[in-house]
C-alpha cells in the first residue's frame, strides 16, 4: 500500500506520518474492513483541500466531492457534467501515456490522477450515476444525457487502463456488466460502451452467459452493420473457450481428467448455441465478411467518434493515419478557408482516405472471422457449415482475394505509414492470418472443402479421376455447383499463387501450409493431390524445406505435414520427389530436417512408411516397380535399421505424462509402424529390437514400460473419441479396428506371447501397472 512517511504526528503521538498518508491509510483500510469512510469525499473539504497539493492529488478529491454533492437523485446532472469533464481531461491525458507507453508522468506521480480518482469513490460514483436510471420506480424510466454517458464511460475506461484492480472490481459485479448491454441500444454511445464490455469480459472470473443478457436477440438486430462488427469483439471473449496458460494442463491427461469432470458443455459451447439461434446472424456476419471497401459506410462518423475514443484500436500506428484522414477530411470541408493549391499538392489527398478505408474495414473484418472461426470448430460444425456455404462466405472471399486480403504493395499505396508490412501487430497480418484459420476450419474433413475451387477446376478433378480410372469422390460429385467460387481462379488456387510467392521469412508460411493441408486431410484423394502437384506445390515445399534456408520449426513441421498429405500412397509424387531431389548432398539435408525434429516431422514419416507398404503389394505394376527402385526416400525407408531407428526415438521423446495433442502423433506413428509389422509376421522381431536397444543403452526395461504406459493411455483416450477414431483410420487407411486389436495384442498380458510387450520385459525391471495419473 502507498503511503507517505514523514516524523512524528501531533495527532496520534509517537512516530509522525503525513495526514495524507494517514487518508489513504483510513480510506483503504475502509474498503477492506467494511468499517468507517463509505467513500473518501465524506472527508472535509477543507482538511482535502489543505493536503491536495502536497500529495498531488491535483484538485481531484475536491472535484468528486463537488460531483457527488451535484449528482443526488431527481437533479438534472448538468452540473455534475461539467465537473465530469474537467476530471475527464485530467484523466485522459494519463490514460493516453499509458496507452502510447509513454508512461513517465504517470510515475512522476505517487498516486496517479485515475489512482487518486478511484481511491477516493469515483468510479463506484459513476457506476451509481449511470445506474441510477434503473432504480427509479416510476413507469417511465429517466432518459439520461448521452453525451453525460459517454463521459461516464470514457472516465471508467480509462480508470481500467490506468489503475491495477478496477477493471476486476467492475467485472465482479454482474449486474452493472448486464446494465452494459443495454447500453449499447443507443448509437451514441455504442463504441464506448462496447470497449469498456471488452476490457471487463477480459478480466471477469466466470465467462458471461449471452442467454442472461435482456432481450440479446433484439439487441443484435438492432445493430448496424459496423456496430455487429464492433459488437464480435465482445463475442470473441464468450465463444472461446479461456486459455489456461501453463502447459501442464494442456496435456491430454489433464483434458481427459477435466472432461470426466465436466461431462456438460462448457459456457463457450453454450453462448455458440445462443448465438446461432439468433434469427439471420450467420447471414449477417456472411456479408459483413464479403462487403467490399466501397460497400462500407459510415467513415467519416465513425473518425469523428474516434477523436474521443482513441483506446478502442489497441494501435497507435493505426490511430495516427485514422487521426490525419480526419483532419484532412476537415480541411478539405473547409473549402473557403483551405488552401486549395497545397491540398492538391499533397500526396494523402489522394491516397490516405481510401487507405485508411481498407484500414478500418480490415480491423471489422478480423473480428468477424474470428468469431466464424471458433463457430466453425464448435459443436455445431456441420449447422455452421451448411449456413456459410448457404450464404456463400467462400466465393465472397474468393472475389475479395486479390484487391483486399492478399492485394499487391507497392510504396504508394502502405496501409499505414511508416509500417512495416510483416509487423506482427499491423492490421493487415492479423486480416491474413484469421481468413488463413477460417480456410483452414473450413475445408478440415468437411466435404464442403471443394467449394473453394470453381466450376471449371471441379471439372479439373473429374477428368483425373477419369483418366486414373478410379471413381469420383462423392463429396465431389454431391458438391452443390451454385455455391463454389466465381471467376478464372477459386479461392484454393488463389492461395496457391501467393503461397509459391511467399519470402522465405515471411510469418504467413505457416498458416498458408496448414490451410492447404486442410483441404487434403481426411480420407485421401488422388485426384485432390494431383491437382495440387500438377500446379508446382511438391517442388515448391521441397525448396522450402531443402534450399530455403528455413529454420522455424513452426513452418518446417506445417511443411512436413502439407508433404506427408500431398505424397501419401501417390508413386506420381515420389516420382516428383526423385527428380527434385536428384544428388546425395540435397537428400542429405532433407534426411537432416527430418531428423532435426521428430515431434515436426513424424506425420511425413508416417506417410513414407505407409505409402511403402502399399507400393510393395503393387509390383505388378511397372510404373510403381520403377519407382521403387529409383526413389531414394523410399530405398531409404525400406531398410529396416532405419525403420527401427525412427521407431526407437518416436518411442523414447513421449511419455504419458508429457503427452498433448502436439506430440500424440507420434505414439500413432511408431504404432503404425508396428501394425505394418504384424501384418508380415515381423512383430516379435521390432520388439525384439526395441529390448535389445534397452539393453545396448544399459536401461532394461525403460523403453518398453514407457511403450506399455502409453498404448493404455492410448486406450482410454482413444476408445472413447469417435472423431479421432475417424481421423486415424482415414488418414491411414487401416480399419480402426486393426487398430484395436493391435494395441490389445501388444498389452496382452500373457508373457509367452511372442506379440505381448510383458514378454520382452525381465521381471526385475517390469513396471507395468504403474496408475497413469488420470485422476
Amino acid at each position: 500500500m502507498a503511503t507517505l512517511q514523514g516524523s512524528e504526528s501531533p495527532w496520534t503521538g509517537g512516530k509522525r506520518r503525513s495526514c495524507n498518508g494517514n487518508i489513504v491509510t483510513k480510506i483503504t483500510t475502509s474498503r477492506i474492513t467494511g468499517q468507517g469512510f463509505s467513500r473518501g469525499t465524506q472527508l472535509p473539504g477543507s482538511l482535502l483541500q489543505e493536503r491536495d497539493k502536497r500529495a498531488k492529488w491535483h484538485g481531484i478529491p475536491p472535484l468528486l466531492q463537488k460531483l457527488y454533492d451535484s449528482s443526488h437523485p431527481n437533479s438534472d446532472l448538468s452540473h455534475a457534467h461539467s465537473l465530469l469533464k474537467v476530471l475527464l481531461s485530467q484523466l485522459s491525458m494519463e490514460a493516453m501515456s499509458f496507452v502510447t507507453e509513454d508512461r513517465k508522468t504517470a510515475q512522476e506521480s505517487t498516486f496517479p490522477n485515475t489512482y487518486t480518482f478511484d481511491l477516493f469513490g469515483g468510479v463506484d460514483l459513476l457506476v451509481e450515476i449511470l445506474m441510477r436510471p434503473t432504480l427509479t420506480m416510476q413507469k417511465k424510466t429517466p432518459k439520461m444525457n448521452d453525451d453525460l454517458v459517454k463521459d461516464c464511460l470514457s472516465v471508467l475506461y480509462n480508470c481500467c487502463v490506468c489503475t491495477e484492480g478496477v477493471t476486476k472490481s467492475l467485472a465482479a459485479r454482474d449486474d452493472f456488466v448486464l446494465f452494459l448491454f443495454t447500453l449499447m441500444t443507443n448509437k451514441k454511445t455504442f463504441l464506448q460502451t462496447a470497449t469498456l464490455i471488452e476490457d471487463i469480459l477480459g478480466v471477469k472470473k466466470e465467462m458471461i452467459q449471452l442467454e442472461g443478457i435482456p432481450n440479446l436477440s433484439g439487441l443484435v438486430q438492432s445493430f448496424d452493420q459496423q456496430q455487429l462488427a464492433n459488437f464480435c469483439r465482445i463475442l470473441s471473449v464468450t465463444i472461446s473457450e479461456p486459455d489456461v496458460g501453463n502447459d501442464d494442463k494442456h496435456t491430454l491427461l489433464a483434458k481427459n481428467a477435466q472432461q470426466k469432470r465436466n461431462a456438460s458443455p462448457s459456457r463457450a459451447e453454450v453462448n455458440q448455441v445462443t448465438l446461432l439461434n439468433i434469427p439471420g446472424f450467420i447471414e449477417r456476419l456472411c456479408k459483413l465478411a464479403t462487403r467490399k471497401v466501397s460497400e462500407a459506410t459510415g467513415a467519416s462518423s465513425f473518425l469523428q467518434e474516434l477523436e474521443d475514443w482513441y483506446t478502442w484500436l489497441d494501435n497507435a500506428l493505426v490511430m495516427d493515419a485514422l487521426m490525419q484522414m480526419a483532419t484532412e477530411e476537415a480541411e478539405q470541408s473547409s473549402t473557403e478557408s483551405s488552401d486549395e493549391s497545397s491540398l492538391a499538392t499533397s500526396p494523402l489527398r489522394h491516397r490516405l482516405p481510401q487507405s485508411m478505408k481498407i484500414v478500418h474495414e480490415i480491423m471489422y473484418k478480423v473480428e468477424v472471422l474470428y468469431v466464424l472461426c471458433v463457430l466453425l470448430m464448435g459443436r455445431q460444425r456441420n449447422q455452421v457449415h451448411k449456413m456459410l456455404a448457404e450464404f456463400r462466405l467462400i466465393p465472397g472471399l474468393n472475389n475479395l482475394f486479390d484487391k483486399l486480403i492478399w492485394r499487391k504493395y507497392t510504396a504508394s499505396n502502405h496501409v499505414v505509414h511508416g509500417q512495416n508490412e510483416n509487423c506482427d501487430c499491423s492490421p493487415e497480418i492479423s486480416f491474413k492470418i484469421q481468413f488463413l484459420r477460417l480456410l483452414q476450419s473450413f475445408s478440415d474433413h468437411h466435404e464442403n472443402k471443394y467449394l473453394l475451387l470453381n466450376s471449371q477446376e471441379l471439372n479439373e478433378l473429374s477428368a483425373i479421376s477419369m483418366k486414373a480410372n478410379i471413381p469420383e469422390v462423392e463429396a465431389l460429385v454431391n458438391t452443390d455447383r451454385s455455391l463454389v467460387c466465381d471467376g478464372k481462379k477459386g479461392l484454393l488456387t488463389r492461395l496457391l499463387t501467393v503461397m509459391k510467392r511467399e519470402p522465405p521469412d515471411s510469418s504467413f508460411r505457416f498458416w498458408q501450409a496448414r490451410a492447404v493441408e486442410s483441404f487434403l486431410r481426411g480420407a485421401t484423394s488422388y485426384a485432390d493431390q494431383m491437382f495440387l502437384l500438377k500446379r508446382g506445390l511438391l517442388e515448391h515445399i521441397l525448396f522450402c524445406i531443402i534450399d530455403s534456408g528455413c529454420t522455424s520449426r513452426d513452418v518446417l513441421q506445417s511443411y512436413f505435414d502439407l508433404l506427408g498429405e500431398l505424397m501419401k500412397f501417390n508413386i506420381d509424387a515420389f516420382k516428383r520427389f526423385n527428380k527434385y531431389v536428384n544428388t546425395e548432398e540435397k537428400f542429405q539435408t532433407f534426411l537432416t530436417q527430418i531428423n532435426s525434429s521428430l515431434v515436426d516431422s513424424n506425420m511425413l514419416v508416417r506417410c513414407i512408411v505407409l505409402s511403402l507398404d502399399r507400393f510393395e503389394s503393387q509390383t505388378e505394376d511397372v510404373k510403381v516397380v520403377e519407382v521403387l527402385s529409383e526413389c531414394c526416400l523410399l530405398s531409404y525407408m525400406a531398410r529396416v535399421e532405419n525403420r527401427l531407428s525412427f521407431l526407437f526415438r518416436l518411442v523414447n521423446i513421449i511419455n504419458v505424462q508429457t503427452l498433448t495433442q502436439e506430440n500424440v502423433s507420434c505414439l500413432n506413428t511408431s504404432l503404425v509402424i508396428l501394425m505394418l509389422a504384424r501384418r508380415r509376421a515381423k512383430l516379435p522381431f521390432y520388439l525384439n529390437a526395441l529390448r535389445e536397444k534397452e539393453y545396448a543403452e544399459k536401461y532394461p526395461g525403460c523403453l518398453l514400460n514407457n511403450f506399455h504406459n502409453l498404448l493404455r493411455f492410448w486406450q482410454r483416450h482413444y476408445l472413447n473419441k469417435d472423431k479421432d477414431s475417424t481421423c486415424l483410420e482415414n488418414s491411414s487407411c487401416i480399419p480402426f479396428s486393426y487398430w484395436k486389436e493391435t494395441v490389445s495384442v501388444l498389452l496382452g498380458s500373457d508373457r509367452t506371447s511372442l506379440c505381448a510387450i510383458a514378454s520382452y520385459i525381465d521381471e526385475p525391471f517390469m513396471d507395468l501397472d504403474r496408475d497413469l495419473l488420470e485422476d
